[in-house]
């Protein structure tokens, strides 16, 4: 049994892997003369795309990493409907390509939107939730980097609580750590007062003063 599931499990990774090592931030930037590993927030990810090309680049983004974690999840999950696990494996293995795409030297995104597309992958109805929920921690804070980790926290916890298959919530809490330590650089910023608030989105003018950065 072990020696048929073990070649599903790795199909299912490497395919979750190569789907999530897409990068549009870092196409978009490559497009726009500029790479958004060195410049803005240094991530290449949605949030450092409407800082560095504006809210409708950062919009694309977004969509297209919710997109291919809720493929990867999807795909694996019709090509081996017996794996249980299949969905949860790419869709957790699309996250980490996210975060560290070989194709960029493991410098990727911090996994905010790519989260969504896992909540969208088991259910709409929970994207709708935890898309709540962001908000709401999002108006609370005022910084994404804090709503992405306790994301990162909540939905495995929920998806435990609401399946039973604690399993399947152990795997997609694997992410909860390199999330944590992608985003220490931004608690470190926040302690000195240059990380950039949510507020940014509708008042970018003064949030550059604020943190003592021109356009």
């Amino acid at each position: 049994m072990t020696g048929h599931i073990l070649p599903q499990i790795l199909c299912c990774l490497l395919i979750g892997y190569l789907l999530g090592s897409i990068n549009p931030s870092f196409l978009i930037g490559l497009a726009k003369g500029y790479d958004p590993r060195r410049e803005g927030s240094g991530n290449a990810g949605a949030s450092n795309t409407v800082i560095m090309a504006g809210k409708s680049a950062g919009l694309l983004v977004a969509l297209v990493d919710i997109c291919k974690a809720t493929a990867a999840w999807k795909l694996c999950q019709a090509l081996f409907p017996a794996l249980r696990l299949a969905g949860i494996l790419g869709g957790v293995a699309a996250l980490l390509g996210h975060l560290f795409p070989v194709w960029l030297r493991f410098h990727g995104g911090r996994g905010l939107a790519c989260l969504g597309g896992l909540c969208l992958a088991y259910d709409p109805k929970t994207l709708l939730l935890m898309l709540g929920i962001a908000i709401l921690i999002g108006v609370l804070t005022n910084y994404v980097c804090v709503v992405t980790v306790s994301m990162s926290v909540i939905f495995p916890l929920y998806y435990g609580l609401v399946t039973a298959f604690w399993l399947g919530a152990a795997v997609l809490a694997i992410p909860i750590v390199p999330i944590f330590c992608k985003h220490l650089v931004n608690f470190r910023r926040i302690k000195s007062g240059d990380e950039l608030r949510l507020s940014f989105l509708f008042n970018r003018e003064k949030e550059l003063q604020r943190i003592g950065r021109s356009e």
